[in-house]
């Protein structure tokens, strides 16, 4: 393979030393190495301002970050064997805490395959590529992932926005085997199902896994409202674990219909309610009609996208919290989580703490909550750590 240098402009090695792996634009040095003369998802040997050899990244000459760094040895590029033995590392850490094959396989960056996304749902298997060097070895991946796990059916989710960033074409294929409208899963012990091809991202979110273990110790014969349920993820696992009755609900009415399977498979399809519509209309109707839960989980999609919307963003946290703090039984729990990672932990914590404080409640953080093990954090790359949930109790203040 014929790799070409990026050279970097003076102390703009600074960060890789460290253990990022993003190469930014402006830290090139044009006049040495023209970005427009690399092709976009082309191998390069990086080096520094010195000649210094850094390793090996992949490039895309018209994005902001245009470098992704593959290897810090020049010796490995990124090919067949070096996705062969990235998977069965990755898969290694997998397999040491989780004893079903339902689980994040690959995510991304902390696990050295930058611009890939693998969930595994027994022997099915959902990729998702997102960048243009990941997209050059696309036929690679599934090969390495044939070699290492045989799998019997592999669907490409090849639709995230990114990928238009990337200038990639967006699709859904299955790539090899026959692949059902549903899924089977198991998460916490419990039965589930997925619908991978037509569902949000990869079609499950297994980051929450370890938050809805806790909460399923907590809701037996109790209340709960699942908010932005998708297909139930924690709503079934509520069932599941013996909860009286859970109300599911989302915009989505496909995903609700998926939801009311995941509760019919666990035999509690009586005791699972569905509410369609918008969740902060549907809460302030439930709010007048003076409904109450013993337990509310608000999960919502990513309010913050990009800086820019952080202002709205936290405007909109605040008020599904409120809501949620309001439909609140004595005493309750609430469970109020994010995934956006520009929403900082102490900023959720001081919007939990001026609702309850607007509604005169006396609020208790008990628990919080990460993302599972499957989808480790890069300690260089802050981006990786996104998932925050906080367990609180909601009282009348004394």
């Amino acid at each position: 393979m014929n790799i070409k240098p990026l050279v970097l402009q003076a102390n703009a090695d600074r960060r890789l030393r460290a253990g990022h792996l993003w190469i930014y634009s402006n830290e090139v040095d044009t006049r040495r190495t023209p970005l427009k003369e690399f092709e976009p998802g082309e191998q390069v040997q990086v080096e520094n301002a010195r000649g210094k050899v850094l390793g090996l990244a992949y490039v895309n000459p018209n994005t902001l970050i245009c470098g992704r760094m593959i290897s810090r040895d020049a010796g490995y590029p990124l090919d067949r064997s070096l996705l062969v033995h990235r998977l069965k590392v990755a898969a290694s850490l997998r397999e040491a805490q989780f004893d079903k094959p339902c689980y994040r396989l690959v995510f991304g960056d902390s696990d050295g395959l930058p611009g890939l996304v693998v969930d595994r749902f027994y022997d099915l298997f959902v990729v998702q590529i997102s960048t243009a060097g990941m997209d050059r070895v696309q036929e690679l991946v599934i090969d390495a992932l044939n070699r290492v796990f045989k799998p019997a059916a592999i669907v490409l989710r090849n639709d995230s926005k990114m990928r238009s960033l990337e200038g990639l074409d967006t699709y859904v294929e299955v790539v090899q085997g026959e692949v059902p409208e549903l899924v089977p899963l198991n998460e916490n012990g419990v039965d589930l199902l997925a619908p991978v091809l037509t569902g949000q991202k990869t079609g499950w979110f297994y980051d929450h896994r370890e938050n809805r273990a806790r909460m399923q110790s907590m809701v037996k014969g109790k209340r709960v409202l699942d908010l932005f349920s998708y297909v139930g993820g924690w709503g079934a696992q509520a069932l599941a674990a013996g909860a009286e009755e859970v109300s599911c609900l989302d915009a989505s009415a496909g995903a609700l219909e998926v939801a009311a399977e995941n509760a019919r498979i666990n035999n509690a399809e009586r005791r699972f309610r569905a509410l369609q519509g918008d969740a902060f209309d549907l809460c302030k109707a439930m709010v007048a009609e003076k409904e109450r839960f013993d337990l509310v989980i608000v999960d919502p999609p990513a309010f913050i996208q990009k800086r820019k919307d952080v202002k709205n963003g936290e405007r909109a946290y605040g008020r599904i919290n409120n809501f949620a703090m309001r439909l609140l039984a004595k005493d309750g729990v609430l469970i109020s989580a994010s995934c956006s990672m520009h929403l900082q932990r102490e900023r959720l914590v001081d919007l939990l703490r001026s609702n309850s404080r607007e509604l005169d409640r006396y609020a208790q953080i008990f628990a919080q909550g990460y993302q599972g093990a499957d989808h480790p954090i890069h300690p260089a790359i802050p981006e990786t750590e996104y998932l925050k949930a906080y367990f609180m109790r909601v009282l009348p203040a004394s």
